[in-house]
């Protein structure tokens, strides 16, 4: 007999508005002050990453399956635009 893969609670579950509950891909690390700006930071498993980017901490790639850091100002209203993935040391080292 087949699993079925359901919940047992059917019932709808609103995301974030600050879009922390992003597929359960990312998970909130909360902000961090950097040059006198406020930034929200997250941590990507390893799971999640599957596109490469580049980090601009060294300028080298980050590719897929490689867990790291996004980050983007508070008060940034552009969203996507202003998201910048940094590997882990180079974020702690800026």
């Amino acid at each position: 007999m087949g699993r079925k893969n359901r919940r047992l609670d059917d019932t709808l579950r609103r995301l974030p508005p600050d879009g922390s509950g992003l597929m359960g891909m990312l998970e909130m690390e909360g902000p961090a002050w950097t040059r006198g700006e406020i930034y929200l930071v997250r941590t990507m498993g390893s799971h999640a990453a599957v596109k490469t980017y580049v980090c601009p901490g060294c300028n080298q790639n980050i590719p897929p399956g490689v867990a790291h850091i996004v980050a983007w100002p508070k008060d940034a209203g552009r969203g996507a635009e202003d998201r910048r993935h940094w590997h882990k040391a180079c974020w702690e080292r800026r």
